[in-house]
């Protein structure tokens, strides 16, 4: 079975009259997946296309590093069912 890592991926969207940065923490099993998953979440919240998202850094996080709340009760609670 596959062990779920964490992604930090880094990036920004540009669209005609808005433009902003961007920084999500993904759940997932490869790093391809994780810019999959970041581009139909920005694309469905923001309406923007995918060749309006440039994704500009993604990297592999410990859980010790987790911000995202959400990510880190999610990671804490698969650590504690494992033990």
């Amino acid at each position: 079975m596959s062990e779920i890592k964490i992604f930090r991926v880094k990036g920004e969207i540009k669209k005609p009259n808005w433009q902003t940065g961007f920084q999500k923490e993904i759940r997932a099993l490869r790093k391809e997946d994780a810019i999959d998953h970041v581009y139909k979440e920005i694309g469905s919240k923001h309406k923007a296309k995918r060749f309006q998202i440039k994704i500009l850094k993604v990297e592999e996080i410990k859980p010790e590093e987790v911000t995202d709340s959400t990510v880190k009760k999610l990671t804490v609670g698969e650590e504690e069912s494992v033990k």
